[in-house]
């Protein structure tokens, strides 16, 4: 339904080198580029994700209210995704595990990116 997610940064190789390493965790890697601008991805008909630095020059901010979710293929790999994030400066936003609250089986943990972008990532077998 999606075909890409983009966040604006106000500092583009320390993003850069952030997602990198998490979406690299994922299977993800870049497939187009430029000088303000990267996006990932895993193949050519999935959602992909994006960086850039605003085009009207003016400071990136986060939404109130916005989250992105990544997919994790197990419990395993969204805990040390979770774990990447916060050793590369990120914030936690709720720590991984369960969720009953949700469904039995979604299991997540929550963090906010180096710009303030809070997201997922989650694992939930269906």
């Amino acid at each position: 339904m999606l075909g890409y997610v983009m966040v604006g940064t106000n500092n583009f190789d320390r993003a850069a080198e952030f997602y990198d390493k998490i979406l690299a965790e994922l299977g993800a890697k870049r497939t187009m580029g430029g000088d303000d601008f990267i996006v990932w991805g895993t193949d050519d008909t999935s959602t992909s994700f994006s960086i850039t630095k605003p085009h009207d020059g003016n400071a990136a901010t986060v939404g109130n209210g916005n989250m992105m979710a990544f997919f994790a293929p197990d419990h395993a790999t969204v805990d040390k995704i979770h774990a990447m994030v916060l050793e590369m400066g990120g914030t936690c936003e709720g720590a991984p595990g369960p969720r009953p609250e949700f469904d039995e089986k979604f299991y997540v943990g929550y963090f906010r990116d180096l710009d303030g972008n809070k997201m997922n990532i989650f694992n939930f077998p269906m």
